[in-house]
């Protein structure tokens, strides 16, 4: 540790007075106790820190505080974005789902009215061949009828 040796020109009204002593003497020991890394603040409380540096630590301090409580804010701004997206995801993975469940209802109504065509068709099909049948055998009915009429007109104009 360093000591200073300070001498001053001081007068005698000057010497008598207490006060310039004792602002001497502070001065002096602020002085010794800067150089070993001692501090008096502002109650004149012993500090092994600079006044200065803890002010600017406080300082720190607060805009830390400030910075985390934004942080803070942000990640609640962040989560119910998130919540907000998730929620619209879900929306529209649900509406997604709606959209293929009607497409694949749609395809399925398809498929039976065309099968239900080919039903129809093959129907229509065996039902004009039914008429055909019917048509030939009425054909060859109307024959025999014939037949049998001139057989009768005959039997009836030989007695």
């Amino acid at each position: 540790m360093t000591h200073l040796l300070l001498t001053a020109a001081v007068t005698p009204s000057e010497q008598n007075s207490s006060r310039y002593w004792a602002g001497f003497f502070a001065a002096m020991a602020k002085d010794i106790l800067g150089e070993a890394g001692l501090h008096f603040d502002e109650l004149n409380k012993l500090r092994v820190l600079d006044p200065e540096v803890t002010q600017q630590t406080i300082e720190l301090k607060e805009e830390c505080k400030d910075f985390v409580d934004k942080i803070g804010q942000f990640q609640k701004i962040v989560g119910g974005l998130i919540e907000l997206i998730d929620q619209l995801a879900k929306e529209a993975e649900n509406e997604k789902m709606k959209a293929i469940g009607a497409r694949n209802l749609l395809k399925s109504i398809a498929k039976q009215r065309e099968a239900q065509q080919q039903q129809l068709q093959a129907l229509i099909a065996e039902k004009k061949m039914q008429l055909e049948r019917y048509r030939v055998e009425y054909e060859g009915l109307c024959k025999v009828e014939a037949e049998q009429n001139e057989f009768i007109d005959q039997f009836i104009f030989q007695k």
